[in-house]
């Protein structure tokens, strides 16, 4: 029996993804980029970029893909989140508690006060949304 083809649909999206490479490499990089920069800058995030980011490389840059899988700080994030769609306690809490200092900061110094209502409302929302999100597994002692 001779072994199957493969069918139209299959074949559209190898080519499709092989044309688009270069964009996945462009946003994988890009979203990394920024990532590091939320390190340092309050307000912006860090490991929603850097999740963004592996989750491009996957389709744009194998090579960059595996560094992040491999990387001390972000591996273990991105590992618990391919597996489990999972964000630990610490991680949790850091992300909270700077958008409370996000917020605070918001309402001394936006010229209106809806406008750091508005940033509080939407830190909020991830915020549930995060502590929504299940706890990685713990390791067997």
């Amino acid at each position: 029996m001779p072994p199957p083809q493969p069918s139209r649909a299959s074949e559209g999206r190898a080519k499709t993804s092989s044309r688009w490479r270069w964009a996945w490499w462009l946003l994988a990089y890009a979203s990394l980029g920024l990532g590091v920069i939320g390190i340092v800058i309050p307000g912006l995030p860090t490991v929603p970029f850097v999740l963004l980011s592996a989750f491009a490389a996957a389709r744009g840059s194998r090579r960059l893909h595996e560094w992040l899988l491999a990387h001390r700080q972000f591996g273990p994030i991105i590992r618990d989140w391919q597996a489990h769609g999972a964000v630990s306690r610490r991680a949790k809490w850091l992300a909270v508690s700077m958008m409370s200092a996000c917020a605070v900061i918001m309402f001394l110094t936006a010229p209106r006060w809806w406008m750091a209502a508005t940033g509080t409302a939407i830190m909020t929302v991830v915020a549930v949304w995060l502590w929504a999100r299940p706890e990685p597994p713990r390791p067997p002692r």
